[in-house]
């Protein structure tokens, strides 16, 4: 569970890399596939020949989709696209395209993992426990920061386009990842990329770690179980404070910064949460 933002100019691969996320994570458990299912059969989106869903979900609406469509509803209540990636990933591209209500709903569902949805006949509550991987462009055209493409949107358009996004949604963010765009030389004097399998066993050996020291996933820890387990050193506590300070981060985000930094140990193989932990975590913050 997390958000990742992700940005890019046109063509940078931020799709690319968003679709990937689902190889690199870990198998469903029963239990989960059985949530899965029952939701995915709830919808009417269960195959008949597919009794059990075993892959974890990878949903990608397009920003013209309804407010129902993404959160749920009908005219009985089913299950929307939030919940369709329960336990998987909702990818939204051209994120601030998405309409403001249907990105201001998404708050409460990224807190409490479920979404409830009030009809006059009934009100039914759903899972909705997602990895959100919400994409997009630096600005209206797209080519802003390209360095051969020059951008004619002005100083104005890329300030209204990013303040599509609200400040209390951008505060839930835990990630925000830069996607440059390469050249065609670039392109063919990469080296070649660590393979899928190489990440996706470290991602395991974290996932591990982590559920033996507190029996779940970093993402959920909160309050004082978080500080139990996320214990960092003096200058990495000193270093945290001081950053608070400076890019006056709210509790909310300050517990992300955390969980982040204790991921980062976990990935690692490190039991003590550092200072370049908490370096790292802080810099994936550096574009909100």
């Amino acid at each position: 569970e997390g958000i990742v933002k992700v940005t890019g100019e046109v063509g940078s691969g931020k799709t690319m890399l968003s679709s990937r996320i689902p190889t690199v994570l870990p198998s469903l458990t029963f239990d989960e596939a059985l949530e899965v299912t029952k939701i995915y059969s709830v919808a009417g989106k269960l195959p008949a020949e597919q009794p059990l869903v075993v892959t974890r979900p990878f949903r990608s609406p397009h920003h013209t989709i309804s407010d129902a469509g993404l959160i749920g509803g009908g005219h009985y209540p089913r299950p929307g696209e939030l919940s369709l990636a329960h336990r998987g990933v909702l990818f939204l591209d051209e994120f601030p395209e998405f309409s403001r209500e249907a990105l201001e709903a998404l708050r409460q569902p990224l807190e409490d993992g479920v979404v409830t949805v009030a009809r006059a006949r009934a009100s039914l509550t759903f899972p909705a426990r997602f990895l959100l991987v919400a994409a997009m462009n630096p600005c209206p055209c797209g080519w802003h920061g390209d360095p051969e493409r020059p951008c004619p949107c002005t100083p104005a358009a890329q300030r209204r386009y990013a303040a599509r996004i609200s400040g209390p949604l951008l505060d839930r963010f835990d990630l925000v990842v830069e996607v440059p765009r390469l050249t065609p030389e670039e392109l063919a004097r990469a080296p070649e990329g660590e393979g899928t399998e190489a990440v996706r066993e470290r991602v395991l050996r974290a996932r591990e770690r982590m559920l033996a020291r507190q029996g779940r996933p970093n993402g959920l820890l909160s309050g004082r179980a978080l500080r139990e387990h996320a214990r960092l050193t003096p200058p990495a506590q000193a270093l945290l404070q001081e950053a608070a300070k400076r890019m006056l981060l709210s509790a909310r985000s300050y517990d992300r910064v955390l969980r982040v930094a204790r991921t980062v140990a976990d990935l690692l193989g490190e039991e003590r949460v550092g200072e370049a932990h908490v370096a790292e975590a802080l810099a994936y913050r550096r574009a909100l």
